[in-house]
């Protein structure tokens, strides 16, 4: 299976934030719909989520992206898809794997 990797910074904004659309075009809302939906549809790859050379990320676009998306593929899906890099801030990886795992269906 190949890997596909998703450069937040680069392929979607260096100041991802806010939860929905409504907050600002690069929401959590916008990220999981535009670039992490589509890949887990396609099923075709592993998923790397770069996650390293934005400003920050606020908690609130992190649970609308991966929590978003455990809601909707499942939390055995979700972790079995994607991997992480930050080398900024590794322990935000562990702040998502915590979302992840508590995100509700």
């Amino acid at each position: 299976m190949e890997t596909k990797e998703i450069n937040v910074a680069r392929d979607f904004s260096s100041t991802p934030g806010g939860r929905h659309d409504k907050d600002g075009p690069f929401s959590g809302e916008a990220f999981r719909e535009r670039f992490l939906e589509p890949a887990l549809r396609e099923g075709k790859a592993n998923l790397i989520i770069n996650l390293t050379g934005t400003e920050g990320y606020a908690h609130s676009f992190l649970e609308e992206a991966f929590g978003g998306l455990t809601r909707e593929f499942g939390l055995k899906k979700v972790e079995n898809s994607i991997d992480f890099i930050c080398d900024d801030d590794p322990t935000l990886i562990d702040e998502i794997k915590g979302i992840i795992k508590s995100a509700k269906n």
